[in-house]
Parts: structure tokens; C-alpha cells; sequence
């Protein structure tokens, strides 16, 4: 399965605009940096509602870089007992070290698999735990797949995403480490609207399932807002 591929049409491909590029002016890691958010998948089932728009630029323009220096920057502040959310670059935090088990591309789930298939899934799950998917758009969805002219092992993994309930036991089952269940989660904040009731339910189930560490998921929340409130300034 080439990842790199699958990733860059979810998430939404191309260059970022110069102020969403990294240190010395170079694209993100993997392709991912995406400043067309109408290219991406998961920016399509992202709605109209603000806040998920929000959520949904943060992820184009970070992508999995962005989710893995979110989760590690709130692990490490909720470790040294340090406020979260203040940074003024959230989408460009530093890379998280090689061994902190924050490096998605090196990262396996609980079934072996490329980590990052699990907080792709995880978006495209919580973004749907509203509801608000209808026939209408489930088919633009599939037509879109269907035209992106992706392998048949890519193609089959953003159908059975798309297609399966929004269920938080299944977005944390991959998780295997602190560190995984960190991202999952913070990558699913990032795909909702905090302030809607279902969206909210859907949050705190997946913190149930995931087994956070107490006090974790405020950090990971107070990031995920540093992040929307950068993307819509």
C-alpha cells in the first residue's frame, strides 16, 4: 500500500502558503503540508459547520506532522505540569524526538500496521459522529474516491473508512502506546465541533475508551484549539 499517496489525497495535497511552511522555508515532512483544503477527503466530510472547518484547515495545512507535534508538545506540558495552547506557531512545533514514540511514520498499531492508517481513520470517524453525512454526500465521497485513481489496497482502505460507524471503541482500538493515544485523540478533536452536544459525547466516549492519563486530555484539547484559532486568524 503506498501510505504516502493515501495520505496526501485525504488530507489534501500541494504546498502550503509560505506561512504555513516549516524552518527555512521547506515544505512539512511526507508531502503533507496541503494548503488546498477543497483537495482533501477528510476537508470534504468536514461540513459547514465553522469550528470543523477550523479543524479541518488545521489538519490540510499540518497534516500528520502537525498532529504529532500537538500531541507531543500537550504530553510533555502535561508531564512538567506547564500550560498548553500558547504557543504562537502551534501547526510548526519542532518534530517530536525520534525515540519519544510521537513519530507516526515510524510507528506501528496494535495489528502491526502503519500507525498513521489508525489517526486517518480516527478523523474521518469522529467527523462523522454527528451525523450530518446524508445519500447525497456519502455518494460524493465515493465518487471522489473513485476518481483519484488511487491502487485498489488505498481505495479500499478509504472506502471501508468512510463507510464504518462512528464508533470510538473502534478509532482507539489501534492504539498501543500513551503516545498513540494521545494522537488518536488529538487528531479526532481536530475533526469536530467541540460545542456540538454528539461531537462533544463522541470526544469524551473516545477519552473513555482510550484510558487517557488524568489530566492529559485538557492539554490535548487547549492544542487542538491553539491549532483552529491559528488557521482562522
Amino acid at each position: 500500500m503506498n501510505i504516502e499517496r493515501l495520505l496526501q489525497e485525504a488530507l489534501g495535497s500541494g504546498q502550503a502558503p509560505r506561512q504555513d511552511r516549516g524552518q527555512g522555508g521547506s515544505a512539512l515532512p511526507g508531502g503533507l503540508a496541503g494548503g488546498a483544503a477543497a483537495g482533501g477527503l477528510v476537508a470534504l466530510l468536514l461540513g459547514s459547520k465553522k469550528a470543523r472547518k477550523l479543524g479541518g484547515k488545521a489538519l490540510t495545512y499540518g497534516g500528520m506532522a502537525a498532529v504529532g507535534g500537538l500531541a507531543y508538545k500537550a504530553w510533555r506540558d502535561w508531564q512538567q505540569n506547564r500550560p498548553s495552547g500558547t504557543e504562537a506557531d502551534p501547526l510548526h512545533l519542532p518534530p517530536p524526538p525520534a525515540d519519544s514514540g510521537f513519530d507516526m511514520a515510524q510507528e506501528r498499531d496494535s495489528a502491526g500496521q502503519d500507525f498513521r492508517l489508525a489517526v486517518l481513520r480516527a478523523m474521518i470517524l469522529a467527523a462523522k459522529s454527528d451525523g450530518h453525512i446524508d445519500p447525497e454526500e456519502h455518494g460524493r465521497i465515493r465518487d471522489r474516491i473513485e476518481a483519484l485513481g488511487l491502487g485498489a489496497e488505498e481505495k479500499a482502505a478509504l472506502f471501508d473508512s468512510f463507510a464504518a460507524p462512528a464508533d470510538p471503541a473502534e478509532a482507539a482500538r489501534p492504539a498501543r502506546t500513551d503516545a498513540q493515544r494521545a494522537e488518536l485523540y488529538l487528531a479526532s478533536a481536530l475533526a469536530v465541533d467541540p460545542d456540538t452536544p454528539d461531537e462533544r459525547r463522541y470526544l469524551d466516549d473516545l477519552a473513555r475508551h482510550l484510558a487517557l492519563p488524568e489530566g492529559l486530555r485538557g492539554h490535548l484539547d487547549l492544542e487542538a484549539e491553539a491549532a483552529r484559532r491559528q488557521v482562522g486568524a
